[in-house]
Parts: structure tokens; C-alpha cells; sequence
């Protein structure tokens, strides 16, 4: 058909793009899991899930570990989700069947949530339970032979207004340097993995930062009211400030996927006739629609505005709390993100030495990782939409006592033994040939250098020290690892 006499009315382009980017966003998701689920929560993982599961109940966390949660299982559920985000990306589960489609998201939805929900820390991060949400509501859309429902589009919407709206009041009643227009004189060179362009912004003039920090409140304060509005052309202008706002975050930083799920939310905003300018397809939007479909899709709406209560009282409290879940399966959560800005950046760097007995004058080599700073002549990481586990939880870490972050220390005892799965998260491993005896992790503090002159993006101060040095050899560091479900 034509793209010139496109209807307005029509959403079937809008649901096609909506589940092709949503597809592939599952895609990257479970590519992660395929690279880095067992070394960090398999059974000898950093974080096994088998402990885990000692502590929890069924009820806190719904899964489907908790039938078997072997590392076979767990990686044949996780192919499980690829292949079917294959299937989701390339429109293979919308072809036939209304059925078929929502067989395939709902399996998409309880793998990621079974992964999700026995994650721990590894997977506490607002766009996992934000692609949760989207994925359950996913499942209601429909297959490309029938009509797509109106309801489900609104409530794609109404996602997209929590995460927004959430994340420009967390913003303000988080951190006065938002409300003073200052937060990016530290954001670019404090974020969790900054990337190339984060070191040029950081140098840019201080107007300049100021703007951008005060049309990013604009965009998440002012703008998301105007995602509801009875116009076609205010919702769609909406839509593309929202847009521009991701972009522009892709460009500055490394957020996973978080950016592109909300991209995948902004395109509700568009009907048929202004996607079809833009991809020059267009397909006539069927007529059809089951009546257990329909019955299911107002089942939906009422679930959703019933669990909609605390998530939007949450929003207006003063005490607004950020990227939270009020039930266990994530259906409808709040979200919300820098709440709070670092004005100081620590890195742990980890060292290990193969001397019997370490002294002041004993050399150690450092261990590098993928994306965070390290080297400070290597050059920031280019890595979004992926990301690394491991290297956020490192940001975290640097900011409080070890003691706060037991799994780091079962990771200095894979380091220990040249754990393979555990070194197939770092970048190297100085000692390839046997392990080290010792390891320790020093602070240090970063800053981005005001020139390249030297070659060097970061320039950094021993701060002092966050682990001592660790051997295998010493009884209470085995009696503690034994503590934290360590087997030898």
C-alpha cells in the first residue's frame, strides 16, 4: 500500500517497530546473560544462586531456578531466551498465530525474569526490572493479523512516563546541584563507565553543561504531561524531545540498554502515518481481534491500575524511592536515575604478586578491566548498548568498605586459583602461567587530564589501601571465604 494516504488512526507500524526494538533490546540482554551469568552466579560464581535460594522463599522471588538451578539449566534457558529474542527481532512470532506471539513473549518475560530475580546485585539495576515491565506488556500486543489494542499502547505510555518523570523528581529532590544547574561540572568524569566523548564533554565550558542540564529537567519534568495529549502532533513532539534526550545520553556514557528500552517506549508517541514517512512501509491494520485477547487486554488494564497506586504515590512522596519493585514480578515499578551525583571518583585497582612473602619493595601487577578505569592511558570503553557486570559493581564498591561487598573478596580467591570463567571478565591476566600467591586491591583517586598530550585520559592518587594481601594459604581468609559459601 501506498505511504502517501496513510490513516492516522492506524497503529499496526507503530506495533511492529515497538516489538522489533523491544526484541532486539531482549537480544543484548541475553547476550550478557550467555557471557557472564555463570562466572558471576553459576554454582562456583562470585554470587551462586544456590545460596542465594537458601535464603529466599518462592513468593520474594518467583523463578524458574528454583526447580534447578545447575549451570546447564541455567545456560540452556538462557539459549533459550536467545533463540526466541531471534524470533521476536526478525517478526518470525507475529507471522501466523495471535497465539504463537504471545507464546513467545511470555517465555521471553519468565526467562528474564528468572534470571532477574535470583541476580542479586548483579541484576539491580532499573533497566532490568524496566524491560521486564515493558516485556509483560509486550505479551498483550497481538500478532501482526490482528488489531493492535489501543490500551496496551497507553500503558507502553505510561511506562515511559515513570521512567521519565521519575528520573527528572529523583533529580530534584536528590542533589542540589541539579536544582544549581552544576551536576555536570563531575557527572561526565564520575559516571559509572564513562566512554571517548565523556572526557570532551567534561571539558566543555561551564555554560554549556549548565544548558544541558536544564533542558534535561525540561525534558523529564515538563515534557512527559505532554505524552498523554489528545493531539497527534504534541504527543509526537513529546516523543522526539524524549528521543533527542536518549540519544544524547548514548553519546555521553555507557547505560546498557536503559537509553534504547526507552527509545522502544517513545514509539507509542507515533501512529502509523508518521512512521510510515520514516521506514516508507506501511501495511492496512487489520480489523480482527479475538474476544479472549480483548478480555485479556482490559484484564491487563485493571491489574496495571490497580499495582499503578504505590508506584505514583511514590512519585510524589519527598522520600521518592528509586528504581524500586512493589511486588515480585515487576509489573509496574518506579524508576529514577542519578539521583545523586559523585563528585569524586575512586577506583579499586587490584594487584597481584607471586613473591612468597610481599614487602614495601615487592613488585605487583595489576589486573584490568574490560571497561572500568584502570591503565590511565587506555582510553575509555565504547560498550552500550552491552553491558559489564562486574566493572558497575567495581563503581559501587569503590565508594564504601569491603565489607559491604563480600563477593569481592570470593573474587580475589578466583583470582587466587586463575579462575577461567572469573578472568573471562577482565581484560587480562598478568599471571597466565600459574596463579598468583597474593593479591590485594588498592584506592585511587581519578580525574580525567586536562590534555592528551601525553597520551594519557586519566591521571590518579594513591589513596590508600582497600584490601590487604590475600593468600589462599591463610586460614582466616579461607575460614571467611567458607563463611560466604566459598568451596574449595
Amino acid at each position: 500500500m501506498s505511504t502517501e494516504h496513510v490513516p492516522t488512526s492506524s497503529y499496526w507500524l507503530t506495533r511492529y517497530c515497538f516489538q522489533r526494538l523491544l526484541g532486539a533490546v531482549y537480544l543484548i540482554a541475553f547476550l550478557i546473560a550467555a557471557n557472564q551469568y555463570i562466572p558471576l552466579l553459576g554454582e562456583h560464581g562470585l554470587l551462586p544462586v544456590r545460596l542465594f535460594l537458601q535464603r529466599a522463599t518462592f513468593w520474594e522471588a518467583p523463578s524458574m531456578f528454583w526447580v534447578d538451578h545447575s549451570d546447564s539449566f541455567i545456560t540452556a534457558m538462557i539459549w533459550c531466551g536467545l533463540v526466541l529474542s531471534l524470533v521476536a527481532v526478525t517478526g518470525i512470532s507475529e507471522r501466523w498465530s495471535i497465539w504463537l506471539s504471545v507464546a513467545v513473549w511470555a517465555l521471553l518475560w519468565l526467562i528474564d525474569l528468572s534470571l532477574v530475580n535470583v541476580g542479586q546485585v548483579f541484576y539491580g539495576f532499573g533497566w532490568e526490572t524496566l524491560l521486564l515491565e515493558s516485556g509483560f506488556l509486550a505479551i498483550f500486543l497481538g500478532s501482526s493479523n490482528t488489531k493492535p489494542p489501543r490500551i496496551v499502547l497507553w500503558l507502553l505510555l505510561w511506562v515511559l512516563f515513570r521512567v521519565i518523570f521519575g528520573a527528572g523528581m529523583i533529580k530534584m529532590r536528590g542533589d542540589i546541584c541539579w536544582r544549581d544547574l552544576t551536576c555536570l561540572y563531575y557527572h561526565y568524569e564520575t559516571q559509572p563507565l564513562p566512554n571517548p566523548l565523556s572526557w570532551y564533554l567534561y571539558h566543555l565550558p561551564h555554560w554549556w553543561q549548565r544548558s544541558c542540564v536544564a533542558f534535561t529537567l525540561f525534558a523529564e519534568l515538563i515534557a512527559p504531561w505532554f505524552l498523554f495529549a489528545p493531539w497527534r502532533k504534541i504527543r509526537a513532539a513529546a516523543g522526539l524531545i524524549q528521543i533527542y534526550l536518549q540519544f544524547s545520553l548514548i553519546l555521553s556514557g555507557n547505560l546498557s540498554w536503559l537509553n534504547y528500552v526507552t527509545i522502544a517506549l517513545c514509539i507509542p508517541c507515533f501512529d502509523d502515518a508518521m512512521l510510515a514517512k520514516v521506514f516508507r512501509i506501511y501495511h492496512p491494520e487489520p480489523t480482527y481481534s479475538p474476544l479472549a485477547h480483548r478480555i485479556a487486554v482490559y484484564v491487563l488494564l485493571a491489574v496495571v491500575a490497580v499495582l499503578s497506586i504505590r508506584p505514583t504515590l511514590n512519585l510524589i512522596s519527598p522520600e521518592q524511592a528509586m528504581n524500586a519493585s512493589f511486588e515480585p514480578l515487576h509489573l509496574v515499578n518506579t524508576y529514577g536515575a542519578f539521583g545523586s551525583i559523585t563528585r569524586e571518583r575512586y577506583e579499586i585497582i587490584i594487584e597481584g604478586t607471586d613473591s612468597d612473602s610481599p614487602t614495601d619493595d615487592t613488585p605487583w601487577r595489576e589486573y584490568e578491566f574490560k571497561g572500568k578505569p584502570g591503565n590511565p592511558r587506555r582510553r575509555p570503553c565504547i560498550v552500550s548498548p552491552y553491558h559489564w557486570k562486574l566493572d558497575w559493581q567495581m563503581w559501587f564498591a569503590a565508594m564504601s568498605d569491603y565489607r559491604d561487598n563480600p563477593w569481592i573478596l570470593n573474587l580475589v580467591a578466583k583470582l587466587l586459583q586463575n579462575d577461567k570463567p572469573v578472568l573471562g571478565l577482565l581484560a587480562n591476566n598478568p599471571f597466565p602461567d600459574k596463579p598468583p600467591t597474593f593479591v590485594r586491591a588498592e584506592l585511587y583517586l581519578y580525574h580525567f587530564t586536562d590534555s592528551h598530550a601525553d597520551g594519557a585520559w586519566w591521571k590518579r592518587e594513591h589513596v590508600g589501601h582497600y584490601l590487604p594481601p590475600l593468600s589462599l594459604q591463610n586460614e582466616s581468609f579461607r575460614e571467611l571465604l567458607r563463611q560466604e559459601g566459598w568451596r574449595e
